[in-house]
């Protein structure tokens, strides 16, 4: 497995990858584009596997200057092998190196693979909201 950084400009290839891996994990949906393109200090994890986009995890800087891990996932053929932890792993390096202190990500109680991953690479919860669909979220951060 080896794990790749993207600042910004993330190539084509990849982003189809990312695609994918999206699709599998979010029921089919799509992740668009112009989303990408609005972030502050876009960062894209990548897990490859034999070339393949095996996972990926997506942050950006928040207005307050904490980094907010927003969206990751895993292809299913690739889960339980520890790919989420090592895009976190490489995510918060990177945070480190570039001055971060904080790193903030959201989770929801559906999504309990997650939450796992979350609270066993130290995140503590700090609060919880309901977002504009209605969906109860819970506000995990970490201090690096």
């Amino acid at each position: 497995m080896e794990i790749q950084l993207f600042q910004q400009e993330i190539p084509k290839s990849i982003l189809d990858g990312i695609q994918q891996v999206h699709r599998a994990v979010f029921d089919g949906a799509i992740l668009k584009g112009e989303k990408l393109e609005q972030k502050l200090n876009l960062l894209a994890v990548i897990a490859l596997e034999e070339g393949i986009v095996a996972g990926f995890k997506l942050g950006y800087e928040q207005p307050d200057g904490v980094f907010y891990s927003w969206l990751g996932g895993v292809h299913p053929q690739f889960q339980q092998r520890g790919v989420a932890m090592k895009c976190m792993t490489a995510q918060h390096e990177w945070c480190k190196k570039h001055g971060y202190s904080r790193v903030r990500t959201y989770g929801r109680n559906e999504k309990k693979a997650m939450l796992i991953v979350n609270l066993k690479a130290g995140f503590e919860i700090i609060s919880t909201f309901t977002d504009a669909k209605d969906r109860h979220k819970i506000v995990f951060e970490k201090a690096l």
